[in-house]
C-alpha cells in the first residue's frame, strides 16, 4: 500500500496483478470526508457510469457476465435504482473495482476506473491526481531500472571468477554432467548458507508460490554482499579450504559486510547465523 498526496488529500492505490487500483473512497473524501461511501453509490447509480464500467470489464475480463451487466444498464437512471461496489462485483464478476475491508480498507478500482471517477468529482481534482500518480511511477520506474542495471551488472561481477575456480580446482576430470551440476549447485548453496542461512532447495520449500531464486529477491546491499563472497569463496577454493571451512569464514564476512551496508544492526538478520549442523 502507497499513499499519494493531492490537494491536501492522501489517496492510497497498490498493486494487483501488476496493475495499480487507486482508493476511491479517498477520492470520494475530497467531496465528502464523513459520506465516501455513499458518494461512490450515487456515481454508480449514473447511466453514463455502467456503461463505462461495462465497456471497461469487456475489453479486460473475459470472465465479465454480459446480461447481468445489460439488467444494471437498463435501470441505471432510475429513481429506485441502487448500486453498491460489492453488488457489481458479486453479479458481475467484475475485476475492475475491488472491495477490501480491516485497516486499510475501502474501495479500490484500477487506475481507468479511478481516474474518470476523479473526473466525476472534480475535474480539478483528477488532473492533479494524474500528474502526481505518473511523477510517482516515473520515479518508481526509474528506481527499478537503476536496480536492475545493478543486479545484472553485479551478476556478472564475479561469478566467472566463483565457477572458473570450482572447475578448476574441485570438478574431477572424468565426471558425469549431472555430478558437475552437483558439485556447482553444492557451492552455490555454500554462498545461500553463508548469506541468507538457509540452501535454495530449503528457500523453495519455504516460497512455493514465488518463482526463479532466493538471489531474485535480494535487495542490492545482498546481492553486493553475495558478489564479495562469490570473489572470496574462488579464493578459498584455490587455498584448498574445505566446504565447513569456507562456509564458516563466508558467513562471518557476511555479517561484517552487511552491517557496513546497512548501518542498521536489526537488518543483519538477513544474514542468519549458520543453521547447518555437519
Amino acid at each position: 500500500m502507497e499513499k499519494i498526496n493531492v490537494l491536501s488529500k492522501e489517496v492510497g492505490f497498490y498493486t494487483y496483478n501488476e496493475e495499480d487500483y487507486i482508493c476511491l473512497t479517498d477520492i470520494a473524501k475530497y467531496k465528502d470526508p464523513e459520506r465516501s461511501d455513499l458518494i461512490i453509490q450515487n456515481w454508480m447509480r449514473n447511466r453514463n457510469t455502467i456503461e463505462f464500467l461495462g465497456i471497461w470489464e469487456r475489453i479486460n475480463n473475459r470472465h465479465f457476465k454480459p446480461l447481468e451487466f445489460e439488467g444494471f444498464r437498463k435501470q441505471a437512471g432510475l429513481n429506485s435504482f441502487v448500486l453498491t461496489p460489492k453488488q457489481w462485483i458479486e453479479r458481475t464478476s467484475a475485476i475492475g473495482i475491488i472491495t477490501r475491508s480491516g485497516r486499510k480498507g475501502g474501495t479500490y478500482a484500477h487506475k481507468d476506473i479511478a481516474f474518470e471517477f476523479a473526473s466525476w468529482i472534480s475535474v480539478e481534482f483528477k488532473l492533479y491526481l494524474i500528474k502526481e500518480f505518473q511523477r510517482l511511477k516515473a520515479e518508481e520506474s526509474e528506481r527499478k531500472a537503476i536496480g536492475w542495471d545493478i543486479k545484472r551488472n553485479l551478476a556478472k561481477i564475479n561469478y566467472r571468477i566463483h565457477t572458473d575456480a570450482i572447475k578448476k580446482h574441485l570438478i574431477p576430470a572424468k565426471i558425469s554432467r549431472n555430478e558437475e551440476n552437483l558439485i556447482y549447485a553444492t557451492e552455490a548453496d555454500i554462498l545461500n548458507l553463508a548469506l541468507f542461512g538457509l540452501t535454495a532447495k530449503e528457500w523453495h520449500e519455504a516460497n512455493p508460490s514465488l518463482e526463479g531464486n532466493m538471489r531474485d529477491y535480494a535487495d542490492v546491499t545482498q546481492l553486493i554482499c553475495l558478489s564479495n563472497l562469490e570473489n572470496l569463496n574462488a579464493h578459498f577454493i584455490k587455498e584448498g579450504l574445505g566446504k565447513l571451512q569456507r562456509l564458516e569464514k563466508l558467513n562471518i564476512i557476511a555479517i561484517g559486510q552487511m552491517v557496513i551496508l546497512t548501518r542498521k544492526n536489526e537488518r543483519v538478520t538477513r544474514c542468519n547465523q549458520l543453521k547447518y549442523k555437519p
